[in-house]
């Protein structure tokens, strides 16, 4: 199970929101990456960066520190947030993203999506599920759909997708474990998914529960800058 650090980016500062609530926003560091630098100089090696301004905008915004970060780390990228057309597409690779993440797209316009995972192949898409009451959310979270997560899944896997994470925004930025059931209900349904839980971490303990029922991978954000998850921990279920 490989654990990816989390960057969330409004008006070029380091931040993590609460249940997705734009008002209910923490600044953790003025300067993303300084915080880049210091996950790669703990052993860290990959990174998932989120444009928020782009979710709410939908539009890449924030794609120089992208740029800056890939320029002067050797993290592996991926990037999310406001790609809605070919251009956002080439802007995400051409600024040194290895995976661009599309949410919103893929609901709204499901054949462009599916275009990109042909031309672009599967191995360089990310999808993301973003969850309320097993009910799709998008446009940074802004917006909720009728869409059941379990539906949306198994149509995207039958188009080729095979890595998607998926985040409870009920759970995500208040630390109070993630969504077990909802994981471990998804890896049941879906045989062969690669799934990469997100929202509600909140110690080592729930990072091996997530082990235990075969996520492959999770992204942790606020449990970093809390302090209630070391690097050190990181890197000892990474390795």
């Amino acid at each position: 199970m490989e654990i990816i650090p989390a960057i969330d980016i409004i008006d070029g500062k380091c931040v993590r929101l609460t249940e997705g609530d734009y008002s209910r926003k923490t600044i953790y560091n003025e300067n993303p990456l300084e915080v880049a630098c210091m996950f790669l100089d703990n052993g860290i090696k990959r990174l998932h960066l989120v444009d928020l301004d782009g979710a709410k905008a939908g539009k890449i915004i924030n794609y120089k520190t992208l740029e800056e970060i890939a320029s002067k780390t050797e993290l592996i990228i991926d990037f999310g947030g406001g790609i809605k057309t070919e251009k956002d597409m080439e802007i995400v690779f051409n600024s040194g993203a290895q995976f661009a993440t599309i949410g919103s797209l893929a609901v709204k316009d499901p054949e462009l999506f599916y275009n990109w995972l042909k031309k672009y192949g599967a191995d360089k898409i990310l999808l993301g599920a973003d969850v309320k009451d097993e009910k799709i959310a998008i446009n940074g979270w802004l917006e909720n759909t009728e869409l059941n997560i379990f539906d949306f899944v198994k149509k995207n896997m039958k188009e080729g997708v095979t890595n998607i994470f998926c985040t409870d925004i009920s759970k995500d930025g208040k630390m109070e474990g993630p969504a077990i059931e909802l994981y471990k209900n998804l890896l049941a349904s879906c045989p062969g998914l690669q799934l990469i839980a997100s929202g509600g971490v909140s110690s080592y303990n729930d990072l091996l529960e997530l082990k235990k029922i075969n996520c492959s991978g999770v992204i942790i954000g606020k449990a970093i800058y809390e302090g209630k998850i070391s690097l050190d921990q990181i890197n000892s279920l990474n390795s």
